[in-house]
């Protein structure tokens, strides 16, 4: 992809002072999904927070990750449930791997990380609201997660998503790559083509070709003229979809509320409370007893204490 690829030292991708964004809802599906099982003493699954405390410490190991947060979806519905209940829910989610969630918080904050346990938001707009409110005192701000809906934050230069698992970069040329849009209209694309993962059912007709294609044009739904006869770029089928579009236009203008990330989470930190100082040693050993984590207890490279 443009912009994006694999490095051998990834975290230099750009220099000078970096802001590292942890998607602990993501981390913990990946690690559950991708790490061997592991039972605690009493048979608990949590092979889950294993993975994430190893890919964490390693994480803070590499050079260049000095200031980390890691925001977590403690339940998985949100504001965005009240205003479309055919929103996403925590439906179908295994209890197994529900049951981690706090566990998960615990580690990373014994960890030393900052951790945003997110309930009326999605972790997603915690990464977004500190993305968008951090990026004029850093370099660069890393978004730790692939993610689609954080790609509307790419627009800006010194954003950039990265892939854990690809080792590759995600900027704005990389997401008009993907998606022939610029990262701006995300939500406006997923408004129109709909996203499963969400429970957006998008509009009958708009596929991902058409939708690039308007888009890449106009840029938003309010300049999508509603005639296609005034459309300037040729689309299959363009009466059907201009049809659709004006027919269900307050149903686009609601999907696509739902697919903003918000900039106004509210974080009580600043910035510099995000510098990783060390592992708190206590409450650190005292979950790899409780979870019996032996061998996790000389991991970490530097104590807080």
């Amino acid at each position: 992809m443009n912009g994006c690829g694999t490095s051998a030292k990834p975290y230099l991708y750009r220099l000078g002072m970096k802001l590292h964004l942890m998607d602990g809802t993501y981390e913990l599906f990946r690690n559950h999904f991708g790490s061997p099982t592991r039972t605690d003493p009493s048979g608990r699954e949590v092979g889950g927070v294993y993975g994430i405390i190893t890919s964490t410490l390693a994480l803070l190991n590499e050079p260049g990750v000095t200031h980390l947060a890691a925001a977590f979806d403690t339940v998985i519905e949100s504001f965005r449930n009240e205003v479309y209940p055919e929103y996403k829910s925590g439906e179908g989610i295994a209890e197994e791997l529900l049951e981690q969630f706090p566990l998960a918080e615990r580690a990373m904050d014994a960890l030393g990380v900052t951790v945003w346990s997110m309930v009326e938001f999605e972790a997603d707009d915690a990464l977004a609201t500190a993305a968008w409110r951090w990026v004029p005192e850093v370099d660069q701000v890393v978004v730790l997660t692939p993610d689609k809906d954080l790609a509307q934050c790419y627009g800006n230069p010194k954003i950039v998503g990265y892939d854990r698992r690809k080792r590759s970069f995600i900027d704005s040329a990389a997401v008009q790559e993907k998606f022939g849009i610029l990262p701006v209209s995300i939500p406006d694309y997923l408004a129109l083509v709909g996203d499963s993962a969400d429970g957006l059912p998008g509009l009958s007709g708009w596929g991902a070709k058409s939708t690039a294609t308007v888009l890449d044009r106009y840029v938003h739904l309010e300049n999508i003229p509603l005639d296609d006869a005034r459309w300037e770029v040729s689309v299959r089928s363009s009466t059907k979809l201009a049809d659709t579009l004006r027919e269900r236009m307050g149903d686009a203008l609601l999907f696509r509320f739902l697919a903003q990330l918000r900039p106004d989470v509210p974080l009580v930190e600043d910035l510099a409370d995000l510098e990783w100082k060390g592992v708190r040693r206590e409450p650190f050993l005292e979950l790899c007893d409780e979870l019996g984590f032996s061998g996790l207890e000389n991991r970490p490279h530097r104590w807080l204490d």
